[in-house]
């Protein structure tokens, strides 16, 4: 079996050899006569697997020992209502940064229980730059500034931490946690779905300052207190066991590769390659991202028009590299190139978008 180059934007593509490990323990794993999804979230057993997933992922990212790491079903828009349920008073303000799709929904999960204030929207300029720092307009006393450190669909990510002051700063990580180092330190919390560089679809990851524990939040059920969770090591109810799993199995892989510096070096050199390719194509290929805040990890780019647009698409995926038609959002093509797509997958894209190009331009 050949397998393609994947650059779906996720569910993403998963490092192969923690796909054959997964194989080759699906009907037994570690000698207990079952798959590991069918043994019980409370046997010593998986509470090991847990335990040394959460050692490996706070290795991998630094996490501080004063920060809990929850691991819990649903994906990142789940939390994005949570934290409103958890750290902000009825009606109490709180600020979003918004560039791009995914902050606008985490918006619309908050309204319902907070008093949002936008404090900088990049729509009016198409999400293709971030607002500068100087024009946000932040409330002071807010329950938390909330960002999207990169925009998946948009591919707008944020280079540097933004200093908010003593508000805690809250970010959505889900497409480039793990991608670079990252100082834990400046946020109060870092949420992200798994699916894109931690691991499976159905399993997010919340890192959460524990002085935020004191906040009383709004009236929720046990489940949705994230206190609970942390109390009960995640296991509050029956956690996505398979998920958690294989997530630890890619952290492990991770480290194994080098850590995240290895992954910042791979990660910039893939997205210069593609960006290179993009510039220099003389206009056939166009990425309207100011080049300062390009995202490393989703590229979205447009040719001359729909026809070659669809002709790319096919093409690309007979070719064996999949995945790559943009969002409906915003049509055109996107290539994510997420922790997992090894080097060689972006030069591959590269040759064959020159190919293109030479055929078609």
């Amino acid at each position: 079996m050949t397998r393609a180059f994947n650059f779906s934007a996720g569910p993403a593509t998963l490092p192969e050899s923690v796909l054959r490990q997964a194989q080759a323990e699906m009907l037994d794993w570690n000698g207990v006569g079952a798959s590991i999804v069918e043994i019980s979230h409370r046997s010593q057993d998986f509470i090991a697997v847990a335990a040394e997933a959460e050692a490996d992922l706070r290795q991998l990212v630094g996490i501080p020992d004063d920060y809990a790491v929850l691991f819990l079903s649903g994906g990142a828009t789940t939390h994005q209502a949570l934290l409103a349920l958890n750290f902000a008073a009825p009606g109490q303000v709180v600020d979003y940064v918004v560039t791009g799709h995914w902050g606008k929904t985490a918006i619309k999960q908050a309204k319902p229980y907070c008093t949002v204030n936008i404090a900088a929207d990049g729509e009016a300029g198409g999400f293709h730059d971030i607002p500068p720092r100087d024009s946000w307009k932040l409330t002071p006393g807010a329950a938390y500034v909330h960002i999207t450190a990169n925009e998946t669909i948009h591919g707008v990510e944020f280079r540097d931490t933004p200093d908010v002051g003593e508000v805690p700063l809250f970010a959505d990580f889900s497409s480039s946690i793990a991608s670079e180092p990252l100082d834990v330190s400046k946020y109060g919390v870092i949420y992200a779905g798994a699916q894109k560089n931690l691991g499976p679809v159905g399993v997010a990851v919340v890192i959460i300052r524990k002085d935020l524990f004191e906040r009383s939040g709004q009236p929720r059920a046990d489940i949705f207190d994230y206190r609970s969770h942390a109390a009960r090591d995640s296991m509050l109810n029956t956690p996505p066991t398979w998920n958690w799993y294989l997530a630890g199995l890619v952290f492990k892989w991770m480290l194994a590769e080098g850590g995240v510096g290895e992954f910042a070096r791979r990660n910039a050199l893939k997205s210069s390659l593609v960006y290179d390719a993009i510039d220099a194509s003389g206009g056939f290929y166009r990425n309207e991202v100011v080049p300062a805040v390009r995202s490393r990890m989703n590229i979205p780019f447009f040719l001359p028009d729909e026809t070659l647009t669809s002709r790319f698409v096919a093409e690309s995926k007979a070719a064996g590299l999949l995945a790559l038609k943009g969002h409906k959002a915003v049509g055109g093509i996107r290539a994510s190139l997420y922790n997992a797509l090894p080097v060689e997958g972006a030069q591959a894209l590269v040759d064959f978008m020159r190919d293109f190009q030479q055929r078609n331009g």
